[in-house]
C-alpha cells in the first residue's frame, strides 16, 4: 500500500454522512493519505454506505482496473462488497498501513445490446417484462439454441452476483474463484406446450450468451446492471461474456466470500 496514497471517497453528500465520514477523512489524512476529487487521478477508491453505494462507486467511476477498490460500511455490520465499518477507523487505516489487507479480483461480464455499446457488470445483468405480459427470449449458448424462455424474465450474474438477485429466485452460490457467469430464470412458463430447462445453469469465461427477444407485443423489456436501469427501450439481441477484466478490491485478510456467505445467510 506503500506506492497508493491517493484515495478518492465515493459517497453520498448528506449531512448524517457526512458527520460519520469526517473522523476518516482526518485520519487518512494524518496516516498520508491524499483525498483527491477526481477519481482519474486516484489509486484507491472508497465507498461510503452499503453494497448499492459500493456498485454505484465502481459504475461511476468506470470499473477501472488500474487502481484498487474498497467497501466501507455505514452500519455496525459488513456486507459482501463492504470490508470496513467507518466506526472503526483506526483499525481501518492501519490494517492499509501494516500491509494486512490482500487484493480480491472479482470476475465482470460484459454486456452488448443491439450494438450499441459494451456495458460492464459487477453484479448481474437482467431483463424482464415491462407489462402483464410473458416476456419470449430464444437462448442461445455460442451458436446453439438452447431454448425458448418464456416467462417474467432472466438473470445472468456473476459469482459475486450470485448471492443478490440471483438467489433470491434460487440460483447457486457460486465461487468467486471461478471466472463464470450464471443464467437463471424469473418465473417461466412450463407446462404441456411449452418448456424451458427450469434451472439455472452456469457458463464458462469461454462461452458467450445471446438473448434474442422475440416480438410479441413485449418487445420493450425493463433491463438493469447490477443496481441500474439500462435506459435503452427497444431492444432484440442481446450478447453477454465474461470480460477479461477483473475488479481489484481490498479485503481483510480474515474476512473471505465464504466467510462474508456464513455471516450474510447462516
Amino acid at each position: 500500500m506503500a506506492e497508493r496514497r491517493n484515495i478518492y471517497y465515493y459517497y453520498k453528500h448528506e449531512p448524517d454522512l457526512l458527520a460519520k465520514a469526517a473522523p476518516l477523512f482526518e485520519a487518512s489524512a494524518r496516516y498520508g493519505f491524499t483525498i483527491v476529487n477526481d477519481y482519474r487521478k486516484a489509486n484507491i477508491i472508497a465507498s461510503i454506505g452499503d453494497d448499492g453505494a459500493f456498485l454505484q462507486a465502481v459504475r461511476k467511476t468506470g470499473f477501472r482496473d488500474d487502481c484498487l477498490y474498497m467497501g466501507i460500511s455505514t452500519k455496525n455490520s459488513l456486507n459482501m462488497y463492504c470490508d470496513f465499518k467507518i466506526e472503526d477507523v483506526s483499525s481501518m487505516i492501519l490494517a492499509m498501513l501494516n500491509e494486512q489487507l490482500e487484493v480480491r479480483r472479482y470476475p465482470l461480464i460484459e454486456v452488448s445490446v443491439d450494438g450499441q455499446g459494451t456495458f460492464p457488470c459487477l453484479n448481474e445483468f437482467s431483463i424482464r417484462s415491462s407489462i402483464i405480459k410473458t416476456l419470449v427470449v430464444d437462448v442461445f449458448v455460442d451458436e446453439l439454441h438452447l431454448e425458448t424462455f418464456r416467462g417474467d424474465g432472466l438473470i445472468v450474474a456473476t459469482p459475486t452476483g450470485s448471492t443478490a438477485y440471483n438467489k433470491s429466485v434460487s440460483g447457486s452460490i457460486v465461487d468467486p474463484l471461478l471466472s463464470c457467469m450464471q443464467v437463471s430464470e424469473v418465473a417461466s412458463v412450463n407446462n404441456k406446450r411449452y418448456r424451458t430447462l427450469g434451472s439455472s445453469f452456469i457458463l464458462s469465461s469461454e462461452r458467450t450468451l445471446t438473448l434474442k427477444v422475440i416480438p410479441e407485443g413485449n418487445d420493450y423489456p425493463t433491463m438493469g446492471m447490477d443496481n441500474e436501469a439500462l435506459s435503452v427501450r427497444h431492444v432484440d439481441k442481446i450478447q453477454i461474456k465474461l470480460s477479461d477484466k477483473k475488479l481489484k478490491t481490498l479485503k481483510l485478510k480474515d474476512n473471505s466470500f465464504f466467510e462474508k456467505v456464513k455471516r450474510t445467510f447462516l
